[in-house]
Order: C-alpha cells, then sequence, then structure tokens
C-alpha cells in the first residue's frame, strides 16, 4: 500500500550541536532556519527533530520541565512556526521527538507530586514505599544502579527507568493520557507531520512491579514493562482520538523488540504506530548490551537486516538507520578510518536501497567520525558517567571503561556538525557546549559540497534515485549470499523494474558472482570509477533492469 511516510527520506537534527546563530555554543532553531536550504539541497523531504522543549538538560532535553514551550537557549515558539513554514515551504515535514514515558523531576506535576501525598499529581508517577530501607523492588535502570531514587520529603520512592531525574509516568491513570493528548494536539495544531515516540514500548508497566529475576547491573526488571500489559490499549487511544484525525506518521523507539512483537504495532491494518525503531543490527559488534562490546561481523549486520526484511515483507514497514543520537558513528563501527570514504558510501548504498524509510542522521552525510576524547571530563553525556561510575564500582579499570565509553558513548553523535574547515568547524563562533573534532579541517560540508566525488554527493545520488525508482521503495527484497562475511546482495523488484544492490564489507578485494544475467541492466551507482565483477574494498555497485523472469 502506497504511503507518504513509505516515500519519506528522514534527516535527523540533534539541535544543541546543528548550528549556533548567536554565537553561545549552542545550536538553535534559528541556526536549522539558516540552514533550510541544505536540506532541500541534500534532498530530504522529512527531519526529525530531537527535543527542543524546556528542559534542565540533564539528558539534553529527554527530560522535558514543560512540553508546550521552547527551551530558551534554542529560541522561541516564533522561532519554532518560522522553522515549520519554512520546512513546509520547501516540501520538507517536522518530526518532533515525543518524550511520554517519563517526564522531568522539575516538570511542575513531579513538582507538586513529590511534596504531598495527597496530591492531584501524585497518582501521575509511581511512588512506593521501601522495604526495610530498600527500594521497593530490585529494578535498576537503563543508565545503570537502581531505578528508584528516595523522596524525602515523603518518606518513599520513586521510579526512574533511566536518570534520576527522569520520573516515570503512570500511563494507568486516564488522566495522565489526557494531559497527552493535549500536548499531542498542541504540536500538531501548530503545523507538526508527526512524532518519532521515545522508548514508547516500555511506558506500560506491570501495576504490582514486582521484583526482577535478571540479575544484570542494568535493565533488571524488564520483563515486567516490555511491551507492558495495556501497551496496545494506550497507543490505540492515542490513534483513536488524536493521530487519526490529522495527516501525520510515527515512528516508535521499541527497544529488545522482536519482529513479531513489532507487528502487533505497526502491521498495516493495526497501524497503532506506522513503524518502529528496532536495534537488532546494533548488535553485529556487542551482545545485545552495546557496552559488552565484541568484534564487528557483516554477517550478523546482514542477518539482523534480512530478518527484519523478511519478516516485515507485506505485513509491516521498516525504519532504516545505521546512526542516531544514542549511537556512534557507523563509519567507525562498520566501516574504516583507512577507508573512509569508501566505506560511508559503502554503508549508505547498503542501507539506503533496502525495503523502509531511512533515517540519516546528522554528519552521517559527509562520513563525520567518533569523538576524539581521551578523558572522562570531556564527556557531557550522563549515561556515559553513569556507566562509568557503575563498570567501575563492578571491577572493571579505568582503562577498560575508557575504551568502552570511546567505542560506545552517545557523545560520538553529538559533536558539533562540521559546516567548514573554519575554528569551531562553522558551527559556532563562541565556545561550544561539547568540543569541535579536530578533523572538521578534512571532513566538513563546505569541501564536500565543491568535491563531485564526495560522501556527501553520493548520499545526494542515492536520495535522488530513490526518488526517481518507485522500485526502491516498494520492491520486494531478496538477498543472494546470506552466509557470506565479505559481500552483501540483494535485489528488490517491483512490477517489471529490479534493482541489483552489490557491497563489499570489508578492506580487502571479494568475488562477485552476479545471481543473473545483468546484461540488460545498467550500473547507475558506484563509489568507484572501476567496473570490473571483482569488489574493490568497501566497494558499493547498484544495477537497474528489467526484472529477469
Amino acid at each position: 500500500m502506497k504511503r507518504d511516510y513509505k516515500e519519506a527520506i528522514v534527516y535527523q537534527i540533534y539541535p544543541r550541536s546543528f548550528k549556533d546563530s548567536n554565537n553561545d555554543g549552542i545550536g538553535d532553531l534559528r541556526g536549522i532556519i539558516e540552514k533550510l536550504d541544505y536540506l532541500e539541497y541534500l534532498g530530504v523531504n522529512a527531519v526529525w527533530l530531537s527535543p527542543v522543549y524546556k528542559s534542565p538538560l540533564d539528558d539534553n532535553g529527554y527530560d522535558i520541565s514543560d512540553y508546550c514551550d521552547i527551551l530558551p537557549e534554542y529560541g522561541t515558539l516564533d522561532d519554532f512556526k518560522e522553522l515549520i513554514a519554512g520546512m513546509h515551504k520547501r516540501g520538507i515535514k517536522l518530526i518532533m521527538d515525543l518524550v511520554i514515558n517519563h517526564t522531568s523531576d522539575e516538570h511542575p506535576w513531579f513538582l507538586a507530586a513529590k511534596k504531598d501525598v495527597n496530591s492531584p499529581y501524585r497518582d501521575y508517577y509511581f511512588f512506593r514505599k521501601g522495604k526495610k530501607r530498600r527500594p521497593p523492588n530490585n529494578w535498576t535502570s537503563f543508565f545503570g544502579g537502581s531505578a528508584w531514587e528516595y523522596n524525602p520529603e515523603t518518606d518513599d520512592y520513586y521510579l526512574h527507568l533511566f536518570s534520576r531525574k527522569q520520573p516515570d509516568l503512570n500511563w494507568d491513570n486516564p488522566r495522565v493520557r489526557e494531559e497527552i493528548k493535549k500536548i499531542l494536539k498542541f504540536w500538531l495544531d501548530l503545523g507538526v507531520d508527526g512524532f518519532r515516540c521515545d522508548v514508547i514500548n516500555i511506558i506500560s508497566k506491570n501495576p504490582d512491579l514486582p521484583n526482577g529475576k535478571s540479575f544484570l547491573p542494568i535493565l533488571r526488571g524488564k520483563e515486567h514493562y516490555l511491551n507492558g500489559p495495556n501497551i496496545h490499549e494506550y497507543l490505540r487511544e492515542l490513534k483513536n482520538d488524536v493521530f487519526a484525525h490529522y495527516d501525520m506518521f510515527t515512528v516508535g523507539e521499541a527497544v529488545m523488540i522482536t519482529p513479531e512483537i513489532a507487528l502487533s504495532y505497526i502491521e498495516e491494518g493495526r497501524d497503532e504506530l506506522n513503524m518502529v525503531f528496532q536495534f537488532d543490527h546494533m548488535a553485529a559488534d556487542n551482545y545485545y548490551i552495546k557496552w559488552f562490546l565484541r568484534k564487528y561481523k557483516p554477517k550478523r549486520l546482514k542477518a539482523a537486516m534480512r530478518k527484519w526484511q523478511s519478516a516485515l515483507s507485506g505485513r509491516g514497514w521498516n525504519s532504516l538507520y545505521l546512526e542516531n543520537h544514542d549511537q556512534p558513528r557507523s563509519v567507525n563501527r562498520f566501516g574504516s578510518l583507512q577507508y573512509r570514504a569508501e566505506s560511508a558510501k559503502m554503508l549508505a548504498a547498503y542501507l539506503l536501497f533496502q525495503q523502509g524509510t531511512p533515517f540519516i542522521y546528522q554528519g552521517q552525510e559527509i562520513g563525520m567520525t567518533n569523538a576524539h576524547f581521551t578523558s572522562l571530563s570531556q564527556y557531557r553525556d550522563v549515561e556515559t558517567h553513569n556507566i562509568y561510575k557503575l563498570g567501575r564500582k563492578l571491577g572493571f579499570t579505568h582503562k577498560r571503561m575508557m575504551k568502552k565509553i570511546k567505542y560506545m558513548s552517545r557523545d560520538n553523535a553529538r559533536t558539533p556538525m562540521q559546516w567548514s574547515g573554519a575554528e569551531n568547524a562553522g558551527f559556532t563562533e563562541g565556545d561550544p557546549w561539547i568540543e569541535v573534532n579536530p578533523n572538521h579541517k578534512e571532513i566538513n560540508v563546505e569541501s564536500s559540497i565543491k568535491d563531485p566525488d564526495s560522501i556527501l554527493q553520493f548520499y545526494r545520488r542515492i536520495i535522488a534515485i530513490r526518488k526517481e525508482y518507485p522500485v526502491c521503495v516498494y520492491g520486494s527484497y531478496r538477498e543472494y549470499y546470506p552466509r557470506s562475511d565479505k559481500i552483501a546482495v540483494y535485489e528488490r523488484r517491483y512490477q517489471d523494474d529490479c534493482l541489483l544492490v552489490a557491497v563489499n564489507m570489508t578492506g580487502k578485494k571479494a568475488s562477485f558472482k552476479p545471481p543473473f544475467d545483468l546484461s540488460g541492466f545498467r550500473l547507475i551507482l558506484n563509489n568507484y570509477a572501476k567496473d570490473a565483477l571483482e569488489l574493490l574494498p568497501y566497494q558499493a555497485k547498484v544495477y537497474y533492469g528489467k526484472a529477469p523472469k
């Protein structure tokens, strides 16, 4: 079934690090407005904007103190309205980040709730008495440590699955759900085109809050809130009361989800959400929890992508991503710094021609790399510092924890966008809130625009091809050579059209035998000038022709 969101190419903006317009060192809405022509030049037709709401910034905006206003550091509601108008003028949709599992502990609801057991906001959250000076249960947070924080004002504890400054909302309270609907309508009435729903599959908890069975230092208790008892009821309520009345789409961040469970949210006809972000392919270099590292293997990445392509085919819609504000840079993880340009292009071709809606994270299109930090003090991310403390408490050495952080910290994706080779990469003339990567002199938008062979120009060609050939969007998916740990080959078919994508995922030459006769096909994309059947290091080639019988 044809839908606008299936044809979208989404660009994620992390506003704090995108572009600073007033030289205070912090990216802002007017900085984004300055760069709208760049987004149009790139060819994207939707933007996912990470949180810009009022917030004390314990978790860089994912701790919200006012859902219906803009953080002053980022601008004003008038700036936001101008941003929407500018995007819509250029045919670009705006997708807001929706953080409704938790609020900030500085939100007025929580400030009232924590002071008075009789407050009407008390049941907006999970407050429970402790057990013999211990928390109510043994749950641990995503960021490490107990998921409970003691509240001396009422001599009890409140639940926080993330930072202690992010208390979880109680969705079983119908008043909470009505508050959320008001927030949704506020932004949709301003012209927002949809929402990326943060950790949406954990909003419903087992009301008994029983102990977790695991002994892991993080995510203990997850079986009692992952895809919880009333999750579908609550999402159907949002859909029927709000979403169905607007021209919009939703993508839900769904932690630890399987394709089968995903379909219970996104199957066409059900459409509680239009698609989900899943994390299976993010385990290609770890043991499903990102801090438990293992050597990257291409066949693990391929297997995860294949699983989702196959399971959702004809039933639901995939999201396609390799980077975002929570993940390190893909060229460091799945590519090569030695072959940075070649591998970044290869990863772009491998990802963006699969079935699903592509999400490109700021800087990905120029091949930005992980942060250069060597000291813990250079990191700003609350998760990074919490994980470091937890690791040291568990007996890991400073050196080992720094190795983990250097590879996996969320700050790897949060260094400022590299616009030029000028001081501070053209991001700001002030003191940036987080250090700029020194390699901005070589890796930046300005030089990439001038270079016809740049990663940026390669992304532009892919985006143009996706728009020109419906097979890129609506074609079926079939993979060849699934056991190979060197090459990835797949075809897309739609009506009489066929694409064949062949990439080398290694730094060595790899043999490639086409799975069918390519004599009637055109090579429409190649990240090398050469066109031999042997694939050069990180080579990517895309062929187009009429589907063979």
